[in-house]
């Protein structure tokens, strides 16, 4: 997969792409990232490349010309996606969806915003992580490149650990446990250490039940089935 992102502040984004998952992907050939630096397309000895926003206002505005040429001159792969606040949330869905393809650009805004031409003419579309403000969109494009490189084949090591977490079915993820099977007098549950692998299936589907109902209800946005409610009687909290 192919990921190329364009913004002011390369270096930001430099070590974490260089660490952990994101780096042995890409050690791997299994992620091609490239982050360009926008200043790189600017054409004043200063590289400006904000300017005062039309109408008056607090704060300056990243100017369309540098990220227009910058973008064009790359012609990095679609979508586009401009980091914004007035985007659409990312969610599992969504990072589903950019893994499914080859690839995909991430455009960095700072200062009050990007000028609109950007986000209309040159972007596919916009893209948040989030309903609240960050100085720049770096942040942002580290959280959706993770959310999606992770679930490239390959990248994990195991791909069952994607399709059995948070999210992956509209559930949160059951609570997880390791050695010691007491700590400090707080014992990991009996039924993980009882050996029956079916009714350790149905314990953890009944925590992901209830960890979503009493955290994210609006996961379920339903009625329990008589199934699942059965789970929860089975395994009381």
């Amino acid at each position: 997969m192919r990921v190329d992102v364009f913004t002011i502040f390369p270096e930001y984004l430099d070590a974490p792409l260089r660490v952990s998952l994101l780096g042995r992907a890409r050690a791997r050939g299994l992620l091609d990232a490239r982050v360009h630096d926008i200043r790189e397309w600017t054409t004043d000895r200063h590289h400006s490349v904000d300017d005062t926003p039309f109408g008056g206002g607090a704060g300056m505005v990243m100017a369309p010309e540098p990220l227009f040429a910058a973008v064009e001159a790359i012609d990095p792969p679609r979508p586009r996606i401009l980091l914004s606040p007035s985007g659409p949330r990312l969610d599992q869905r969504r990072a589903r969806e950019l893994a499914a393809g080859a690839g995909f650009t991430l455009v960095c805004g700072r200062y009050e915003g990007v000028d609109q031409r950007v986000a209309d003419h040159l972007c596919d579309g916009e893209l948040s992580i989030g309903d609240f403000v960050l100085a720049g969109g770096e942040a942002a494009a580290l959280v959706v490149i993770e959310a999606v490189a992770r679930l490239v084949p390959g990248v994990l090591g195991n791909d069952e650990s994607a399709a059995d977490e948070s999210f992956a079915d509209g559930l949160l993820e059951y609570p997880q446990y390791t050695r010691p099977a007491e700590f400090r007098d707080y014992p990991v549950p009996d039924v993980l250490r009882s050996g029956d692998h079916a009714r350790i299936e149905r314990w953890r589907h009944a925590q992901a039940l209830r960890r979503t109902l009493e955290r994210r209800p609006d996961l379920l946005a339903r009625s329990l089935d008589p199934a699942e409610q059965a789970l929860l009687d089975e395994f009381p909290d």
